[in-house]
């Protein structure tokens, strides 16, 4: 495995537990020593890649019908949790 195979599975496994990579938690996972512009190269290569333009990403428009239908499913569950809060509320 490159070394940059390495440092991109390490910030990949960061990322999936939830962590933000700094080049001590990258350095920390590494097998094998790493020269610091090294490391510090692969991060901004992640980060640029990372970003993502969102009107670059456009998803297939969903029909009325599927929107309607999200929706009517977002009103539910808005209701469910509007009549616990107002059910709690109450009891107090």
């Amino acid at each position: 495995m490159s070394m940059h195979d390495a440092l991109n599975q390490v910030l990949q496994q960061l990322t999936a537990e939830g962590k933000t990579p700094t080049t001590a938690l990258v350095k920390a996972r590494l097998n094998q020593p790493v020269p610091m512009a090294t490391l510090i190269q692969a991060m901004q290569q992640w980060k640029r890649q990372k970003q993502v333009d969102p009107i670059a990403i456009q998803s297939t428009p969903l029909s009325a019908e599927a929107r309607i239908t999200a929706l009517e499913a977002k009103v539910e569950v808005l209701e469910q949790q509007l009549a616990a809060l107002l059910a709690a509320n109450h009891q107090k």
